[in-house]
């Protein structure tokens, strides 16, 4: 008996230990780091982080405190925890960003700061607890200022800083389409917060994240992401935190994003696979990405696709959010010669409030008027994308569809949305629109107006609020227009005003309707 309890003993010993080993712990402040915030970490740090690589993986804590370090290089199985009460305060200098490294900024790979948290090729990686990552953006957003300033004062850099010509030295003949040239004439590109690129199994988990010098969690090229019930905060008005989006997967598979606050200075949440011929040479989607259960506060948009979108944007499902402030709600932006197909994309139970600009946006005149090409791999494509179950209210502007003559915006259906706002949809270049059970009250204008759109299905629309002297639907220039199971409840003079476009009518029923079709202004 005492022989069998024996190696029982030993069994388990030889398990907690074989445990223990790819299980460890290192203590950041036992080890020796300053908790006050006063002396930089950043070399404790990374060895640790070496140290605990080359044992297999380990997690490094962060007790209560304000830990002040530089950039932190992340290795495979390595965890980051923050206790509650802890703070990862990153240093405003930016020499401590030092060496130069590959960084993919706006789409565009060039060599510059390292992000403040950055891997390579590595799996397994961390961000956890409910403690603090402190950007410490404020002076990096200062030095842009200045820049941007002398720029547009001088249409140069006449003076460049050491780190300036240094960046010019390392990105010597870096190529960029030509409205591109003068974001390279700053020659200083603030680093993301986190960026891990081409990585796997990337978990960022319960951490607040706040005043990051450019964007916020920007996985680029990785594959196996999940961002849950983090909360960021950047400034949102200008000149502090310009450019701070909260979450940017690039180019990038399999991400789950889930129960997120977000309240920053750009966009909140959006998707990117590479700018123009940058984005297309590196050839790699950002697909099946779940965005659910998040909360968007200030911000230019809630949710957003592009602008860059080179390399195609796929498999996308948007759901149970909520936008309470943001500029846009739901935007999709692209551009004649940025190339890459957007595609498959549901969105659904979504609520609006207070957006200052539109609820909708899908728009291929992103940034640039531009003439008509030949269909090419240049050629930005939107396609299958359907919204349903959305309630606005305080909204400047229902929507706006925004096609090119080559390439109109494709299947795109809208069903079961009410919504209060200042102005309605319009719509413009786009074939197989579909809406169905759509309410939308305007101050001003038509609620529905379209112009050279084809195949489009008006299923129950109406508008619980018209305006006197406005029809609900403005048809221009359309053609197989098909208005179906209307029941327009409240009394309007004009149902539908169709000009030099084809129109079907069935099973309407629209008594209270002073004229219900009004073609050609007869």
């Amino acid at each position: 008996m005492k022989t069998r309890i024996f190696k029982n003993f030993k069994i388990l010993f030889i398990l907690l230990f074989t445990s223990l080993t790819y299980a460890k712990n290192y203590d950041i402040k036992a080890l020796g780091a300053d908790a006050s915030g006063k002396v930089k970490c950043t070399q404790l740090i990374n060895k640790t982080i070496e140290l605990a690589s080359n044992e297999g993986g380990g997690t490094l804590y962060f007790p209560s405190g304000t830990y002040f370090t530089g950039a932190i290089t992340l290795k495979s199985n390595i965890t980051i925890y923050l206790e509650a009460g802890a703070t990862l305060k990153f240093s405003p200098d930016f020499k401590d960003y030092l060496p130069f490294q590959n960084v993919r900024y706006e789409g565009v790979f060039m060599n510059t700061f390292k992000p403040l948290l950055n891997a390579y090729k590595a799996e397994n990686i961390s961000i956890k607890g409910e403690g603090t990552l402190e950007g410490n953006g404020f002076a990096w957003w200062e030095e842009a200022k200045r820049i941007n300033a002398e720029i547009k004062d001088k249409k140069t850099i006449v003076n460049p800083t050491d780190l300036q010509k240094k960046w010019s030295q390392e990105n010597e003949g870096l190529k960029v389409e030509a409205y591109y040239e003068n974001t390279l004439k700053t020659q200083f590109f603030r680093p993301p917060f986190i960026q891990f690129l081409e990585c796997n199994k990337i978990k960022i988990e319960g951490v607040k994240i706040q005043n990051s010098p450019f964007w916020t969690i920007n996985p680029v090229g990785c594959d196996d992401i999940s961002i849950h019930g983090v909360t960021i905060f950047n400034p949102s008005k200008d000149p502090h935190g310009i450019n701070t989006d909260g979450i940017n997967p690039s180019s990038c598979s399999n991400v789950r994003i889930s129960d997120c606050f977000i309240s920053v200075g750009d966009d909140c949440i959006t998707i990117k696979s590479g700018r123009d011929f940058h984005g297309r040479d590196y050839g790699k989607a950002c697909e099946n990405i779940t965005i659910t259960n998040c909360v968007m506060l200030a911000g230019h948009g809630g949710v957003v696709i592009g602008s860059e979108m080179s390399g195609g944007v796929k498999n996308v499902a948007i759901s149970n959010c909520v936008f309470d402030g943001t500029d846009a709600g739901i935007r999709m932006k692209s551009a004649r010669g940025r190339g890459g197909v957007v595609e498959n994309i549901m969105i659904s139970n979504i609520v609006m409030r207070n957006i200052s600009r539109n609820a909708f946006t899908f728009d291929l005149f992103y940034d640039r008027e531009s003439k008509v090409e030949v269909v090419t791999e240049r050629t930005p494509i939107f396609r299958n994308i359907h919204i349903n179950n959305v309630t606005g209210r305080e909204i400047n502007k229902a929507g706006v569809i925004n096609g090119i003559e080559e390439m109109p915006i494709n299947e795109l259906s809208f069903s079961n949305i009410t919504m209060e706002a200042k102005e309605g949809f319009s719509a413009n270049l786009a074939s197989n629109l579909a809406f169905n059970n759509v309410d939308i009250a305007t101050q001003k204008g038509a609620a529905f107006e379209f112009s050279k759109c084809e195949n489009l299905v008006l299923n129950d629309v109406k508008s619980k609020m018209p305006l006197v002297n406005q029809p609900i639907v403005k048809l221009t220039d359309c053609k197989s227009i098909l208005v179906n199971n209307c029941f327009q409840k409240v009394k309007v003079d004009v149902f539908v005003e169709s000009v030099n476009s084809e129109v079907i009518q069935g099973n309407n029923f629209l008594s209270l309707v002073t004229k219900a079709f009004k073609f050609d202004g007869k």
